[in-house]
This record gives structure tokens, sequence and C-alpha cells, in this order.
């Protein structure tokens, strides 16, 4: 392997060459069974005689840190001496973040063990993707290596961002062609390239209340004022929009957490809105693909006669999270810029898998695929639908949703102690505080996706018992 040795300084070289080598093996950077260079080697990268590196060698030999092996070479030994520890960076006081990123919290990482109920938010069936279908396509991909040895378009593989307009135009009647669309790596580096290509420090964005809590720190991270506006069962409250909002982010086919669709006629006082104020509006449509009932609303996009409109789109939802892959069709204003955007930030992303995705949709199996997962989740939305109607009728109201992955039902109380003691006897829900950062209203929110029929009901039955402290 190739390690690094430094011999600036004073004193005897096979001391330091010891001394930086044993380091390495105490904090894990060799790591048990590795193999060391020969020490004609080390000592031909050093520019050291080989006697040097062989008194290291035998010193750490004698000390039980590494062990020869006849022809084999020398390697860290298995049985370690008890003095290992953590290697960290400098701790000084050192530079510092601007304000707006000491003002948010850490980032907490997902659990690596799902809850024995899990309700949690946005986290998909992965037992529903085909598995082995996304494989064997990847693998046909990854064989023309030479294929993808060159940059392309920021925007993305050609052939996804043309499977992408044409899915999107004949499930979602958005307008758009290949130009149009712009991959991304999920949503949220959607929305960051439009902060980028739009916002100004101190630019007011106004986002629905409660919404989505990583696209509020998002909009602040870029300096904006993040302004709330409230929703009510018609969606986002456009005559409470303020004054000098130079862009809104809505969900309107599916509100964000609660569910409730945006009617027509707010959409369609949003657009105008939108051209007397001179404002852009970001759509994002995370997770209407899984529709129960009810014939789909216009897409904002599709209604939108003045390229006002950013239609913001994941695969997260309807495929897995770790594929990171989404898409932004964007006004034709915006085009070129939001592609010198993706350029500047990370050119083009993971071109197999785009290429992988895009056979994926032209070969029928992405729609195949959400008829069968959108049955699979009706049946979870039923069931979590009539057990709170009928067992929690007066503590929860349910505000009625007809598609997505998640239910949300509100309430009068503080249901913080509620969801802590549910989590105890394993049945994970969040709360709208949870999700939408520190908003004031009551409420749970169910997500189904990631916990089975046959689990729902002990899962439900946990968090009746959570009531009783």
């Amino acid at each position: 392997m190739d390690f690094h040795v430094s011999l600036a300084g004073r004193g005897d070289l096979s001391v330091r060459i010891y001394r930086q080598l044993r380091d390495a093996i105490l904090d894990g950077r060799l790591r048990e069974g590795e193999r060391l260079p020969p020490t004609r080697e080390l000592a031909r990268r050093l520019a050291v005689s080989r006697n040097t590196v062989a008194v290291a060698y035998d010193r750490l030999t004698a000390d039980g840190f590494l062990a020869g092996r006849v022809g084999a070479g020398t390697y860290v030994c298995a049985e370690l001496p008890t003095l290992a520890k953590s290697r960290k960076a400098p701790s000084g006081a050192g530079p510092q973040p601007k304000a707006v990123w000491r003002s948010l919290p850490p980032p907490v990482a997902p659990v690596a063990r799902a809850p024995e109920y899990d309700f949690r938010v946005g986290i998909p069936d992965a037992a529903l993707f085909p598995l082995e279908t996304w494989r064997r396509l990847l693998a046909s991909e990854l064989r023309d290596a030479v294929g993808f040895a060159h940059y392309v378009d920021p925007g993305g593989y050609e052939g996804l961002r043309a499977a992408i307009a044409r899915h999107a135009g004949v499930a979602r009647s958005v307008r758009a062609d290949a130009d149009d669309v712009l991959v991304t790596q999920g949503a949220q580096q959607a929305l960051d390239l439009l902060c980028r290509v739009l916002l100004e420090p101190g630019d007011r964005v106004a986002i629905e209340e409660p919404g989505y809590r990583l696209a509020k720190q998002l909009f602040a991270s870029h300096g904006a004022e993040v302004v709330g506006v409230p929703v009510d069962g018609e969606g986002l409250d456009v005559a409470a929009l303020p004054p000098r909002t130079k862009l809104v982010y809505v969900t309107p086919s599916h509100q964000f957490p609660l569910g409730t669709p945006m009617s027509l006629s707010r959409r369609t006082a949003l657009l105008a809105w939108a051209e007397r104020a001179d404002a852009v509006v970001v759509e994002d449509d995370y997770d209407s693909e899984f529709r129960f009932s009810d014939r789909p609303l216009e897409p904002l996009q599709s209604l939108d006669r003045d390229g006002r409109v950013a239609y913001v789109g994941s695969f997260s939802k309807t495929l897995l999270p770790m594929l990171r892959l989404g898409f932004l069709v964007a006004p034709a204003s915006l085009r070129d810029a939001l592609r010198h955007a993706r350029q500047l930030s990370d050119w083009h992303g993971d071109l197999p898998a785009q290429a992988a995705l895009a056979r994926f949709i032209d070969d029928g199996l992405f729609a195949r695929h959400i008829r069968r997962a959108t049955k699979v989740y009706a049946e979870r939305h039923e069931r979590i639908t009539s057990t709170l109607e009928r067992a929690f009728a007066g503590r929860l109201r349910l505000v009625p949703s007809a598609a997505g992955l998640h239910l949300c039902a509100l309430a009068d109380d503080d249901l913080e102690p509620v969801a802590a003691r549910a989590s105890l006897a394993g049945a994970e829900v969040q709360t709208l505080s949870d999700l939408c950062g520190g908003y004031p209203g009551q409420g749970l929110v169910l997500g189904y996706g990631a916990i089975p029929l046959e689990r729902i009901d002990d899962g439900l039955a946990a968090l009746d018992r959570a009531w009783v402290s």
C-alpha cells in the first residue's frame, strides 16, 4: 500500500519511521492483517537506506505490532496491543461557518435498524423494488464503460431526460421535452440549483406552514428570508403571501405533511399572483404517483402559461432513496443557468444509473412497478384510515388524503409525550413539530411505506396504549 511517512524534523530516521507506523496502527489507519511495503520499496520512496527502514520494522515486530510471513511480506498483527485510540481531526477553534449554518441542528443519520412498527414518513417499501431487474439493467449499462468515460451535458443522460419528459407528460400532463429536463441527485439538489440561479441574500421566499423542514433550511442557507404561509383545506392561502416574495415553494398535489391537495381555484390564483409579483413558483410533486382515489388535479406546471413554474420530482419515493435520482422541469428562461449551476457543482451525476433508469422507464417497468406498489400502499392507507377513525375518535382528527405515503391526524393535546412512549414500545411515529421544525400545531404523521399490512394493527395498538402514561 502507499503509506505516507514524514521525515521532516530532527532525530534518528528509523525512530521517526517507527513512531509514525506505530501511531498509524494504533489509531486504525493501518488495520489488522494489512500488508506493509517491503523494506526496499519503502526505503526507495523515502530516499533512505534499506537498513533504516529494516530497523524500524524489526522494532515494530519485537513490540508486537508487525509479523513477518516467510515469502509473503510483513503484516500488521491480528492481535494488537490494547492501546488503540481513535484518530480525530485537530480540535482547535479553527475557521467558523456562516451564522446560518451554526443556527441549524446537527444532521441526524437515520437509524440503521428499523423499528418494530415503522410509521416513519417518506420511506418506501424496499421489498417492492424490483432489485433483480434493476441489477440486470445496471450491469448491462456498466458493460459499456467506454460510453460513460467522458463528461456529458450537465442536464444529465439524454435518454433519461427524454424518458422523464414522456413519463411526466403521460402520467401527470407535464408539458416538457428532453431539453426542459434536468436530472438531479434527488429533489433536494433540484431545490439547491434553483436557489443558486434565482436568489440573492435577503430575497424573500414563501413556504407552506406547516411545510417541509429541509426545504426551509435550504432556502435559509442561501441567505433568503423564509416566511411561512398558512395552509387550509384548499392548500396554500394565496391571499396571505407577503409582498416582495421572489419564490414560493409548494407541494400542491399532496401537501407535505397534511396531505391535502391544492384546489383548482387556489392553483389558478397562485399562478395569477406569480405573474403580478414577477415571482417563481416551485412545485414539488414528491409522491403524487401513488394515488388511491379521485382524479388527480392538473399540476401547476401544466396550467402555467407564463413560464413561472419549476416542476420538481423525485424517484426516492417511487423507487429507493439510495439511488439519489430526481429531476427538474425548468422554465425556458432558466434552463441555461441551471445547467451552468449543475456543471459547477457536480456536473451530471451517475451516468450508468441514469441510463439504467431510462431503460426501466422506456420498457414499461417503471409504470408496472407504480401500479403494483400503489395497490399495496392503498391497502395500508385504508387499514390505517379505518383504524384511526374507529379506535382514535375523539383524540385524533384525520386529515383527508387520497395519495402519497403518509397520513396526518390533528389533535388538541401535546403529542410529543405520546410519540415518545410509542417509540419505547416499538412504534415509531412522528409529530408535526418534529417534521416541520417547531410548528406549533399538534398532530401525528403516519407513514405506511415501510410497515407491512400485517403489522399495522399491532403498531397502532402500541400507539393506542401510549396515550396512557
